[in-house]
């Protein structure tokens, strides 16, 4: 059993363990209370106060402080003999706990959640994530609830699939909304203010890609408008579809280089299969479209496709899901396999399971949202 020990983290201390003559006194600051080792605990921890947390997994001391609301340092005493531990000098505290929870945990089903909404009760939500057969960490992030704005209810609801690092669509999760509904046309002109928040967030992305890394990511959005008006979103190749009477129609574009290779060589790139076997921008990437991605962003678009869909009595339920999904089941079958499972959460588990089972090795996550 892994245990993980908060100790006091007054001034002093900090400064005395900055010394190598004194890192061994860290076992002399006041001990406060000690906890199981889980990543819930510790994020709760990490997002309260600052702290320095002691960390012993198999007589290795790792040492993380707090340095402000969005940085921890991380050392051992022994950093030159644990090399593996120099890249993460300085990173961001939800990077620390994603690794120490795939590298001791694995994924838990903390990655699975539902809710409902206040003005309509048999409006339903419910997600499932699963981790992919790749070697690298979990970079699909989910965005799911019900909020009040004003005298308004919006059902917020994304999918964001990472590559090359899970930094952006972390960022896009914390921010991408909040960019949306701040733009003052949104109520009466919600689709050129999605279109604006798109962009606004991935320059800010791109300014900071010291920060947030070469990595990008794909995204589909979708903004339920007090139970009425659906507002959907997305570039890249992450998809939205709606049962309407049990027939699936796509709300998205998959944005894919083949498709528009033409775009892609009047900005200066090119389009090619090799290496691997799907059509790439400059070989590298296989959307057209993505949040991020600063080394081939001048031969990339940002700007998302765009719908709006009136939620009457025919709508059934939306899906949306990454490409992890999508490249296993078709939108029909994706409907058929949960027009039946009446509780949210159950039917997106139960659609990651089965492009499990249809060997999808690819990260997979999946909203569904019930309207009836």
């Amino acid at each position: 059993m892994y245990a993980a020990r908060v100790l006091g983290s007054n001034k002093k201390s900090c400064q005395r363990d900055n010394d190598p003559h004194h890192r061994t006194q860290h076992t002399r600051l006041s001990l406060l209370h000690s906890l199981p080792f889980s990543p819930s605990s510790l994020l709760s921890l990490f997002s309260s106060y600052p702290l320095i947390l002691s960390i012993n997994p198999q007589i290795i001391i790792i040492y993380i402080v707090k340095l402000n609301t969005s940085t921890w340092l991380l050392y051992t005493p022994s950093l030159i003999l644990y090399k593996p531990f120099l890249h993460l000098a300085m990173t961001t505290g939800k990077e620390i706990l994603h690794k120490m929870k795939e590298k001791v945990l694995g994924i838990s089903d903390s990655d699975s959640g539902k809710g409902k909404s206040k003005m309509k009760k048999h409006i339903t939500h419910g997600y499932h994530l699963v981790k992919g057969r790749s070697g690298h960490a979990m970079e699909d992030y989910v965005f799911a609830q019900f909020k009040q704005v004003n005298d308004n209810e919006l059902g917020l609801f994304a999918i964001f699939d990472g590559h090359s690092g899970h930094s952006v669509p972390d960022y896009l999760k914390s921010h991408l909304f909040d960019n949306i509904i701040k733009e003052p046309s949104f109520w009466t002109e919600p689709t050129d203010a999605v279109k604006r928040a798109y962009s606004i967030t991935d320059c800010t992305i791109l300014d900071k890609s010291g920060e947030l890394g070469r990595g990008g990511s794909t995204a589909v959005t979708a903004i339920l408008i007090n139970c009425q008006k659906l507002i959907v979103a997305n570039i890249g190749d992450s998809r939205a579809v709606i049962s309407k009477n049990g027939m699936a129609k796509q709300l998205s574009v998959d944005h894919e280089p083949s498709i528009e290779s033409e775009d892609i060589k009047n900005r200066g790139g090119f389009v090619s299969n090799f290496p691997g076997d799907v059509p790439r921008v400059d070989g590298q990437l296989a959307v057209s479209r993505a949040f991020g991605d600063k080394s081939l962003k001048k031969h990339l678009s940002s700007e998302p496709y765009v719908t709006e869909e009136i939620i009457d009595d025919d709508a059934d339920l939306i899906i949306l899901a990454s490409d992890g999904l999508w490249k296993v089941m078709s939108n029909q079958e994706a409907v058929d396999a949960v027009k039946d499972v009446k509780d949210a959460r159950s039917a997106a588990k139960a659609l990651t399971e089965e492009a499990v089972h249809r060997r999808s090795s690819d990260d997979i996550s999946c909203v569904v949202v019930r309207f009836q």
